[in-house]
């Protein structure tokens, strides 16, 4: 009764939680597969995975334009750069502390 009289908001018409979790859970396993899949294939250098995760994250950014008034370019730049410099950072600390990636 709070939802339909305060927020306007009918619960009957709100999509599944399954259905959110399922689509949740398969982008977030299809982004984790990306970078790890040039090992799978016998990769030993760390620049194929470098190479596929950029290129993900621009598609990933693209995509997300089509549900926003944004371009295509401006949108999959956007995703790569703030993607990029997340890796960057994470790069960037892991050197600090003595990490390694070969």
């Amino acid at each position: 009764m709070h939802a339909r009289e305060e927020l306007g908001v009918d619960p009957d018409d709100l999509p599944s939680p399954l259905t959110a979790a399922l689509s949740s859970f398969g982008a977030f396993a299809l982004g984790a597969l990306l970078p790890v899949l040039p090992y799978l294939l016998g990769a030993s250098s760390l620049w194929p995975a470098v190479l596929l995760a950029l290129v993900g994250l621009f598609g990933c950014g693209a995509v997300v334009a089509r549900v926003t008034a944004r371009t295509w370019w401006f949108s999959g730049l956007r995703q790569l750069a703030l993607g990029g410099a997340a890796a960057g950072v994470t790069y960037a600390l892991g050197t600090l502390f003595g990490t390694a990636v070969g």
